[in-house]
């Protein structure tokens, strides 16, 4: 078994060999510009990019021409929401969002408040769910857009995403998902869950870092956007720029493969993931798991252990590669947005660890997690003055209520 252990595949995956393979020839045997249309080596590269993008497109569910590359999930959220608001502009000015989305969406809602717009930011259930009925009570003659992310990327939850963007759509409403942690884990489909724009990356299903995609709808209804990057009129003009050849190949047979293999994978994923949540339940006390059990991706945990800093436990497992939180936000000392969102209390939120199973794990990795993560939570609590005045005085059943 090689250490350290990687157990953080929400903040990103592995380039799947597979994948390099396909990539390789495009740095430097077929190195061609697919913007070149009057030479082979031009047209090698169109033929590699239209082939990945058929590829992306089979996935989702949707046709090649609806799929628009960008540099990543974040510049395909921006591009979404953005791009909406100015194509807009005039017809309404107001977008419903969520009190756990990623940042990426957050911090783009902020920026288009700052410009004039209107945000409601919805409230979710200490399981992390949305209820639909806040969405349909939300939505008013100037909403343009409801973005909803498809499954979180701190507590895994999946949202209803097909009924709230059925009640969007009978409002005329554009529906957008920041599905970065759901496609290729579980299935997503545009056109049966009614979403009208999409954004997802590479580097989070074993592809390259540094590409990713938007699904813009193309029909029934077609999705006007205005365009952020101009030089050029690359990809339909809503996104100028030469494109990454090898990412976009590389992107397109790690879809694939996800394709092939999703449904395999994820029953083995959640199989360990179970395994190793059923065994730090049993073997440690005040372990407490954050988030719906049953509407929850294959590969996620988040749990606290009462008394333990995340930070603290993070240190004394350095073999062993988890986060307290998101990768985009880790760096900051306060809770997680998310974690405040579902009503946990601040001394578990501090002490709450992200575990993100991945395609090359095993069962010896995990039983060594659980092992090791048993062992030093049980050593840090006996270390613990706070823990053992803690156990003296339990935490009211009010402060308790939703974490198990």
């Amino acid at each position: 078994m090689k250490k350290p252990i990687y157990l953080d595949h929400h903040a990103t995956t592995p380039v799947d060999p597979r994948v390099l393979e396909v990539m390789l020839p495009y740095f430097c045997e077929k190195f061609g510009n697919p913007a070149s249309r009057h030479h082979a080596f031009g047209w090698e590269a169109e033929q590699a990019v239209e082939r990945a993008r058929t590829r992306i497109a089979a996935l989702i569910g949707c046709a090649p021409a609806e799929i628009i590359f960008t540099s990543g999930a974040t510049e395909s959220v921006n591009l979404a929401l953005k791009g909406v608001a100015e194509a807009s502009a005039g017809r309404g000015d107001h977008i419903v969002t969520v009190a756990t989305e990623h940042r990426a969406v957050l911090d783009t809602c902020r920026r288009l408040e700052e410009r004039g717009l209107r945000v409601t930011c919805l409230p979710v259930n200490r399981e992390g769910l949305l209820d639909p009925d806040d969405v349909r009570r939300a939505l008013t003659d100037r909403t343009i857009l409801v973005s909803v992310m498809y499954a979180n990327n701190e507590i895994g939850v999946i949202q209803p995403i097909r009924e709230i963007a059925r009640l969007a759509r009978e409002r005329g409403v554009l529906f957008h998902s920041d599905a970065t942690q759901a496609v290729g884990k579980i299935p997503v489909n545009v056109e049966e869950d009614f979403i009208d724009l999409l954004s997802f990356s590479a580097h989070k299903l074993y592809g390259p870092k540094g590409i990713g995609a938007l699904y813009v709808r193309g029909r029934n209804p077609r999705v006007r956007l205005s365009a952020q990057l101009d030089g050029g009129g690359h990809e339909r003009g809503l996104r100028s720029g030469t494109l990454n050849v090898p990412g976009i190949a590389g992107f397109g047979e790690a879809c694939a493969i996800c394709g092939r293999e999703m449904d395999g994978e994820a029953r083995r994923l959640a199989t360990l993931r179970d395994r190793l949540m059923h065994r730090l339940l049993a073997e440690l006390e005040d372990v407490f798991v954050h988030g719906s059990r049953e509407r929850r991706l294959p590969h996620n945990l988040n749990l606290s252990f009462a008394g333990v800093e995340a930070s603290t436990l993070m240190m004394s497992v350095k073999e062993i590669a988890v986060s307290s939180g998101s990768a985009c936000s880790s760096a900051t000392p306060e809770p997680s947005h998310v974690l405040r969102a579902i009503g946990v209390p601040n001394d578990l939120a501090r002490g709450a660890i992200r575990i993100g199973l991945g395609r090359f794990n095993t069962e010896e990795e995990i039983e060594y997690v659980a092992g090791r993560l048993i062992e030093a939570v049980g050593r840090l609590r006996r270390q613990s003055p706070i823990y053992q005045t803690m156990k003296e005085s339990p935490r009211s059943e009010s402060e308790a209520a939703g974490q198990s």
